[in-house]
């Protein structure tokens, strides 16, 4: 089975941890690539380079503020991965609540203990 292009896939895309990084750096704000690059500590080719693949995914978007291009997250994209990821929320919430009753009986047991 082939993989995926990258450049096809938002999963693919955000699975490179600079990508996401990128994302997070872009979360409510928008920034041209050399704001990016001087904030990451990156270089400019670097960010360029990660930001085309998220701009072809959809994950970002540009437009043009002078001279620069300017970068935003496309909130609407992110939407599909948070869709996929929500399904796992209530195996999460079991687990806390399985975790927290455990934490609870090993307190009391300790209570006890003391006594």
């Amino acid at each position: 089975m082939a993989r995926t292009r990258t450049t096809f896939d938002p999963f693919n895309a955000i699975a490179e941890p600079k990508r996401r990084a990128l994302i997070e750096a872009l979360a409510g704000r928008e920034l041209s690539v050399n704001e990016i690059a001087q904030r990451m500590g990156w270089n400019q080719p670097m960010v360029s380079k990660h930001l085309g693949v998220l701009k072809q995914v959809g994950l970002v978007t540009d437009r043009k503020e002078g001279r620069y291009r300017v970068y935003k997250v496309n909130a609407v994209q992110l939407k599909l991965i948070q869709e996929w990821v929500i399904q796992f929320e209530q195996y999460w919430t079991n687990s806390l609540d399985h975790l927290e009753e455990y934490l609870n009986a090993i307190q009391s047991d300790e209570v006890k203990d003391e006594q």
